[in-house]
């Protein structure tokens, strides 16, 4: 199953800020010589809901977990961290994850109490936090420009305003958990046209910039 905790890199940003378009690239191009395997928990549990009876590592309580998630947008919560493991250990194996590779999670941990949670599971070296006002984000899931936006069938306007309060009051806070642990974080400002591979030489300039 690889090494645990695994190293990784977070990316941290609003609804609509590019954090999946970006961990894909990272996939495609590796990051500092190593390879990346992008985790999108959001694009995981999808995959459960469609298709359940490949996730038989869950029980039917958790995989009815996952489904109220996907409808209301509600934060898992304590009780949810034992099939929050569970998938991501699933995914690790499948994907051969070793010491060398970095794991990019995007859409987990999604406040303070997971990140502890998964603190035996993953090692969080850089936080990328992708960094606008609710403007820019509406704006940027009107104009799609990773196209990223189009299967979502949860952009309406009260779920998009409830994923951006629930960012600010839980989600904003793990980047200073991190911080405080050591990772360097490094915060990328996003525009309503920013597309991944301009956010990914965004990252790169920081990076020779940061000591």
């Amino acid at each position: 199953m690889g090494v645990q905790p695994w190293p990784s890199l977070l990316l941290v940003g609003p609804t609509g800020s590019g954090k999946t378009p970006l961990g894909d690239e990272l996939e495609r191009r590796g990051f500092l010589g190593r390879r990346c395997i992008h985790f999108d928990f959001g694009s995981n549990l999808r995959a459960i809901a469609a298709a359940p009876e490949k996730a038989n590592v869950l029980t039917a309580t958790e995989l009815e977990s996952v489904r109220t998630s996907l409808a209301t947008g509600a934060l898992f919560e304590d009780k949810d961290l034992p099939m929050i493991v569970k998938i991501v250990e699933r995914f690790a194996e499948a994907w051969e994850l070793t010491a060398d590779s970095l794991l990019v999670l995007n859409g987990l941990p999604r406040h303070r109490r997971q990140a502890e949670g998964l603190a035996g599971v993953v090692a969080v070296e850089r936080v990328v936090y992708l960094e606008a006002g609710a403007a820019v984000m509406r704006e940027r899931i009107r104009l799609d420009p990773g196209g990223d936006r189009a299967p979502r069938a949860d952009d309406g306007l009260e779920a998009v305003e409830r994923r951006l309060a629930d960012f600010r009051e839980r989600t904003v806070p793990v980047v200073s958990y991190y911080r405080e642990r050591g990772a360097l974080v490094i915060e990328i400002p996003v525009t309503p046209s920013m597309t991944a591979a301009e956010a990914y030489q965004a990252l790169v300039k920081r990076l020779s910039l940061d000591p």
